[in-house]
């Protein structure tokens, strides 16, 4: 069965679109709300969406039920500064334990959260993880609680890929989020990148 939740976040990576919403009837695709960049004309965000959709999952979603609305890139550079953005990474050493801490952006103010753990490499992405998830728990205070399930470094292709896997929600009702970043000569940075990918299209419902 098509998981609609990773439908929506394959199909909000594509170049110049911004958001997605799919909505399902049972076992189908009724409707793709899809915001846009104007870089590209509207029927070809909806063939890139089409094209994905059949490439990655096998699923054919109708033209007619695609709609498409686009933003100038001024509402779009405005709409991307209302994401927390990172700023910085740093360390606080206590013999054989260590304190992560990640600062982000958001609007006018700058949020750092924490993590403490063991000073081994193994553990280094999770702290970092941990503690981007602790500053958006400052940033947005009424987020539910959010849990790093797993965080790591992947190799694809011939590039490495840095991917977060969080859920949130309640404990009845949890969702799953994954995001990724490419890692380069700093995979903390990327770590943060991760987390934030899952995370950012989602944060304004979560916090709601």
């Amino acid at each position: 069965m098509l998981n609609y939740q990773e439908l929506e976040e394959t199909l909000s990576r594509l170049d110049s679109v911004d958001a997605v919403r799919v909505v399902a009837e049972g076992e189908r695709v009724a409707e793709v709300h899809v915001l846009a960049a104007a870089s590209k004309p509207p029927k070809q965000v909806v063939r890139d969406v089409q094209s994905l959709a059949m490439a990655r999952y096998g699923t054919n979603i109708d033209r007619r039920v695609i709609s498409v609305v686009q933003l100038a890139a001024q509402a779009m550079a405005v709409q991307a500064e209302s994401r927390p953005r990172l700023v910085k990474i740093f360390d606080e050493a206590d013999g054989a334990r260590t304190t992560v801490h990640v600062t982000l952006s958001w609007q006018s103010g700058e949020h750092t959260g924490s993590s403490l753990g063991p000073v081994v490499g193994s553990a280094r992405l999770r702290l970092v993880g941990e503690a981007t998830i602790d500053a958006l728990d400052q940033i947005f205070l009424n987020l539910p609680p959010l849990v790093l399930d797993s965080i790591g470094i992947a190799t694809v292709g011939m590039r490495r890929i840095a991917i977060a896997v969080v859920l949130g929600g309640t404990t009845q009702d949890n969702e799953l989020a994954v995001g990724s970043a490419l890692a380069g000569e700093d995979e903390s940075e990327a770590a943060v990148r991760a987390v934030l990918d899952a995370l950012n299209r989602r944060l304004p419902t979560l916090s709601e």
